[in-house]
């Protein structure tokens, strides 16, 4: 470890950097050397056991030229995500003011902020400290958030029903306060009578006092919010919704306190007073802010209960008796004791004991699984009756049940392609509806009819108030979180948000044989005995001979005579008689295993068994016989049984209008048979693991985007190849990382499931856009004025908010509507 000056100067900023590829105290030199020259550094300390290197240096140091600098001498800087909670976002324009001020963030590669979920997804080597304050700069409340635990969920549940109250409180207050100012103002105008009575009793002007009381309470407690962070925005330059707001009720209660208290300043004719505008303005939006609160609430759910299935405690075996311990004290290989009905707290392999255990949640399967010695069980999952231990093998982020969360928060924190137009749009929305007003508000003062100041006052606020950027930003999100969270719920895990989209366009599904459509694993399908002979008797000396052998169709012949509790005696004079069959004694009986031709070797006639033979063959099983003591005694097949749920799997998705293909490294007859029972449309058989690509990349060619369905580590490159990667969550983690989608059962039911799913949710965010785009084309001509030289119709700008609060309102019931999906089913004969 070396140093620069010893003396840093004043102002020093302290940086640290994670380093790849030092091997040895040489590598570490010469990292330090390159920091040194860069300018600015003052202190270089690299630790080769933590590869860190934490480097001091003078204030608007480079973070990306001291990266430059390790990488020059041949090291890398792993980019990292750090994740940030960002407070007081209100609308779209906001994630984009945001995403601009991330962006300028020394070191910083992708940035993505979602409305929906208020969190900001950041990927470089930038300094989480760094990318808070610029946050911070740009005007809003920001904390960096780790991965989702209970203790996270009740403190962000704690604070969103603060601020849920907060809005109740003062949407309520706003209520009260608007109200009388309604009813005094409005109430002249519409009740006749009402404008003489006001007159009479307490006097127009003592009205207009009145009024103007009220309102001020209104703008000064409940309708803050709008101003504190609308009009600094606005004066540097970057306005929001809350600008629009704040601006709008300013303009109406402004004209109207000079029209109170000094009238002589306004042309004759136009002294008017618009406070119940900027009053019941703001009590409609806190009322839309407040419903929009609630149910973005509502969108979170999923997470929710996927936090809420890790048990607060564990019963841990300790030196000095059982235990029960926090979940977070619980390491990798504590003995873990669960009890009759208790949640299993972390992952683990059974010890002693058995029961059988509700995995719906990890699997979507409603079946309890038995779990005795050996079996693996997951964290989160329900122990039915019995009681086991178990040894922990996952705790903490490791569990499966923490993977699933994280793999969710991803997805619903991912941005579609479609999201990209609403991005470039809004990015200038706020912009385009003041510099609206302001050409509503000259039109109408120039070629308006009299009094023109009113009609341009009323007008230019009436298009502040009725844009909603709210709708635009929240259209996309919402929907991702409850489409999402929906599919967890089923066991489906989109693990990157833009397979939702990239789904809803498939073509063709092209899917693994072995282990996605089969179980993976030969078993006895067909066993026919000759005259002579019992079945139990033949099997229970089959499986003596084959368990001698490791070969598949050996160790599924075992498997069987286990299964029905035959005993195994011990086989003797065991010999394999390559490309023939095997042969042994057992019990001093003489037993020969193999294919026809070995029947044939030696002198047994097997036509008699040619029909069930000829079956066979046509459901592509290879036969194979066995004789006893010189005596042919049956035929036996093994296969690989195709999945409960893969027929009505493979219907459903004819049902959506998708091809199905078939990859399987069998010859060409026992995959066309199985491809036959099934009803698959293409067959490509006899394929060698690296083979699969080429057969992604021709279906793709031929029919357009491809999804491909796999378990198996040989599968991953073709699941990285495909526009979208189905992996089986029963196969193999490398599987599972190559995919973008991962099915929680091992049921191919999940595909049409997930297909169906992403059509929900795009169509769902299609009318979601649709709805704020029309609102605001449509609307704001129409709050301009445009009715009015045909119609003689104007928009106040009370319904304006109303309309601009219900917009947002609408967005998130729409989105809300996909928490109600159901899997697809194949259709009825």
């Amino acid at each position: 470890m070396t140093s620069g000056p010893s003396n840093p100067t004043a102002g020093s900023i302290d940086i640290s950097l994670p380093i790849e590829g030092m091997t040895c105290a040489s590598c570490v030199g010469r990292v330090e050397a390159a920091l040194r020259k860069v300018q600015g550094v003052e202190q270089v300390a690299v630790n080769l056991a933590t590869e860190r290197a934490d480097v001091k240096a003078a204030a608007g140091t480079s973070r990306q030229s001291l990266v430059q600098a390790i990488e020059k001498v041949g090291f890398d800087v792993p980019a990292t995500t750090v994740e940030l909670s960002i407070g007081g976002m209100s609308c779209a324009s906001c994630v984009s003011r945001v995403e601009a001020a991330l962006r300028k963030v020394d070191g910083v590669q992708e940035v993505s902020v979602n409305l929906a979920t208020e969190r900001a997804h950041i990927r470089g080597v930038a300094d989480t400290a760094a990318l808070a304050a610029a946050v911070e700069a740009a005007g809003y409340d920001v904390r960096p958030v780790g991965a989702a635990s209970a203790a996270d969920m009740q403190e962000t549940d704690a604070r969103k029903d603060a601020e849920r109250e907060e809005l109740k409180r003062d949407l309520l207050l706003a209520v009260v306060l608007a109200l009388p100012v309604f009813v005094l103002e409005m109430g002249s105008h519409l009740v006749p009578g009402m404008h003489e009575l006001v007159d009479r009793t307490i006097g127009m002007q003592a009205s207009w006092y009145i009024q103007f009381i009220l309102t001020t309470l209104v703008l000064i407690f409940p309708g803050r919010r709008f101003y504190q962070k609308g009009l600094p925005l606005l004066l540097g330059l970057a306005p929001d919704m809350n600008s629009l707001v704040a601006v709008g009720t300013l303009a109406a209660y402004g004209y109207s306190v000079v029209a109170t208290f000094i009238p002589s300043l306004l042309p004759s004719g136009t002294v008017n007073v618009y406070y119940e505008a900027a009053a019941v303005i703001v009590a409609l939006i806190l009322l839309g802010r407040f419903l929009e609160a609630r149910a973005k609430g509502r969108t979170s759910a999923a997470i929710r209960r996927l936090v809420g299935l890790q048990p607060r405690t564990a019963r841990v075996r300790r030196p000095q008796g059982v235990e029960e311990v926090p979940l977070a004290e619980v390491r990798a290989g504590d003995v873990v004791e669960v009890r009759p009905g208790e949640r299993i707290p972390v992952d683990g392999e059974v010890l002693e004991g058995s029961s059988y255990v509700d995995e719906s949640m990890i699997s979507g399967e409603p079946v309890p699984v038995v779990k005795a010695a050996g079996a693996q069980v997951v964290g989160g999952t329900v122990n039915q009756r019995g009681s086991f231990s178990f040894r922990a093998t996952a705790v903490g982020s490791d569990t499966v049940l923490s993977q699933i969360i994280r793999m969710v928060e991803q997805a619903q924190g991912s941005k579609l392609p479609i999201q990209a137009l609403v991005d470039q749009v809004t990015r200038w929305f706020v912009p385009a509806v003041m510099a609206a007003a302001l050409v509503t508000f000259l039109i109408w003062l120039v070629w308006g009819p009299s009094p023109a100041l009113t009609y341009a006052l009323v007008n230019a606020v009436a298009v502040l108030i009725i844009a909603c950027p709210c709708a635009m930003g929240l259209a996309t999100p919402t929907s991702i979180m409850v489409g999402t969270g929906r599919a967890a719920e089923m066991g489906v895990l989109f693990r990157k948000g833009d397979a939702l989209q990239r789904l809803r366009d498939a073509r063709v599904v092209a899917v693994d044989k072995t282990g996605t459509l089969t179980e993976g694993r030969p078993v006895l399908t067909d066993l026919e005995v000759t005259e002579g002979f019992e079945r139990d008797d033949v099997l229970a000396l089959l499986a003596a001979v084959e368990s001698r052998s490791e070969h598949p169709i050996a160790q599924a012949l075992v498997r069987a005579a286990q299964e029905k509790g035959l005993p195994l005696s011990e086989a003797s004079d065991f010999e394999s008689i390559t490309g023939y069959g095997v042969r042994a004694r057992v019990q001093d009986r003489r037993v020969d295993v193999g294919a026809d031709r070995y029947m044939q070797r030696l002198g047994q006639d097997v036509s008699g068994l040619a029909s069930v033979a000829r079956r066979l063959a046509q459901e592509g099983k290879s036969p194979l016989y066995a004789a006893i003591d010189g005596r042919l005694a049956c035929i036996v097949a093994v296969a690989d049984p195709i999945k409960s749920t893969t027929p009505q799997a493979i219907k459903a998705l004819h049902a959506l209008g998708l091809k199905v293909a078939m990859v399987s490294g069998d010859n060409q007859r026992t995959a066309q048979a199985i491809a036959r029972q099934l009803g698959i449309d293409e067959v490509f058989a006899e394929v060698l693991p690296d083979g699969k690509v080429g057969i992604v990349r021709q279906l793709r060619q031929e029919h357009g985007v491809v999804a491909f369905v796999g378990d198996g580590i040989n599968d991953a490159p073709a699941l990285a190849e495909s526009d979208v990667g189905i992996a089986i969550g029963t196969g193999t983690d490398i599987a599972i990382e190559a995919a973008d989608v991962v099915l929680m059962s091992g049921s191919l039911q999940g595909v049409p499931t997930a297909v169906a799913l992403s059509r929900a949710t795009i169509g769902n965010i299609r009318q979601n856009l649709f709805w704020a785009f029309v609102y605001n084309t449509a609307l704001i001509p129409v709050a301009a004025g445009a009715l009015y030289p045909v119609w003689g119709t104007l928009l106040s700008p009370i319904f304006a908010a109303g309309a601009m609060a219900m917009s947002s309102v609408f967005v998130l019931g729409n989105a809300l509507r996909l928490r109600g999906f159901q899997p697809p089913h194949a259709p009825t004969q």
